[in-house]
């Protein structure tokens, strides 16, 4: 018998489902399960892209020194507080692996971000999973779990896959309460699609202990590159980076990225779009008895009767070719998430779900 074992947590962790992609026998779909966005990266972006293919023999850049100094000037901030990895899912898998290990808890909250289990379990850390209410961060909930063994708290704000989200006061209340042992991770991936809102910036500058995540998968329309980015106070990013393998992100990946957070016109563009057919899809669906809550996100949650019946809608919107997200595994079984995409989109998934429900699509 083998003697090779894994780290404790590893075989406890669930594998992540990503978004659907395919429904058998329909060969043209619109996927709408994994809040990409419709109308792609900025051509800027593509350029840049197709560019790189000529230094591909060349290593990038270890320190991404010209992608953090786009991020610093875009949103304000200082780009040696900011640290870049693939994806914001490596960001925090950094934070888990640098802070966190056996013995020791971290809590998110019961429709969180699914990852962040897993990363917890990566480093042999304990999950602790915390309700919400209403579909809400409840932050009274997360300060009365909190015990000397916590060392993360993770916060998706706005959340996925519930689209809301709580104020930046409550987020300030949650960072005043925690021990100066324990790390907020604010998890910013919708951040774009608020007007007016930082993602937490601002409370990294407050508290020492605020880590903000954010990531050019959504908005930017850059999940194929897998790009994204953290900041926080210098002393924590030195420590990341110590964790952070130098090659992590491509030079295709860094060109990419940095063209798109330079095209302002293009984001503006998206962001309204994403906005209009938001506000639009939401109220013709709740017309028909599918409501949802006020979105801060590119997609909706759609709430039916029961479990049953939005199986079957989504079933239903399969033999249409739009393919939506059912979020049992989010503790949501009676709920589907359903990507804002384009006009047409929006418009067939309004007549397949109208259709469903009875009415005249």
């Amino acid at each position: 018998m083998t003697q090779i074992t894994p780290q404790p947590g590893i075989m406890d962790i669930a594998l992540y489902q990503g978004g659907q992609s395919h429904v058998a026998g329909v060969e043209q779909v619109i996927k709408l399960s994994s809040n990409e966005n419709p109308f792609g990266p900025s051509p800027k972006a593509i350029e840049a892209a197709r560019d790189s293919a000529a230094t591909l023999h060349r290593y990038p850049n270890t320190d991404h020194a010209s992608l953090r100094a786009a991020i610093g000037d875009v949103h304000g901030l200082d780009p040696a507080q900011v640290i870049c990895g693939v994806g914001s899912d490596e960001v925090l898998q950094f934070v888990a692996q640098a802070y966190a290990g056996p013995g020791d808890e971290v809590i998110y909250t019961e429709h969180g971000f699914s990852m962040y289990p897993i990363i917890a379990r990566m480093a042999s850390a304990t999950p602790v999973m915390v309700a919400e209410r209403d579909r809400k961060v409840d932050v009274d909930a997360i300060l009365d779990a909190v015990t000397p063994q916590t060392k993360i708290v993770f916060v998706t704000n706005p959340g996925n896959p519930t689209s809301t989200m709580i104020s930046e006061a409550e987020l300030g209340r949650l960072a005043q309460g925690l021990p100066d042992h324990c790390l907020m991770v604010l998890d910013g991936a919708y951040t774009e699609f608020v007007d007016g809102f930082d993602g937490g910036a601002s409370l990294v500058d407050r508290f020492e202990n605020v880590i903000m995540t954010r990531t050019f998968s959504k908005v930017y329309g850059l999940g194929g590159m897998r790009v994204g980015w953290g900041y926080a106070r210098k002393p924590i990013i030195d420590v990341l980076n110590r964790v952070r393998q130098p090659f992590n992100l491509s030079l295709t990946a860094l060109a990419a990225a940095e063209a798109a957070i330079n095209d302002t016109e293009f984001l503006e563009f998206c962001k309204s779009e994403n906005a209009r057919l938001r506000v639009w899809m939401a109220d013709e669906l709740a017309k028909i008895g599918v409501p949802s809550d006020p979105s801060s996100t590119n997609f909706i949650l759609a709430r039916f009767a029961d479990q049953a019946e939005a199986e079957a809608c989504d079933d239903h919107l399969k033999t249409q070719g739009l393919i939506v997200r059912r979020v049992a595994g989010y503790n949501l079984p009676s709920a589907l998430r359903i990507t804002v995409g384009d006009e047409e989109a929006c418009r067939r998934v309004v007549a397949a779900v109208t259709a469903f429900k009875g009415g005249a699509a």
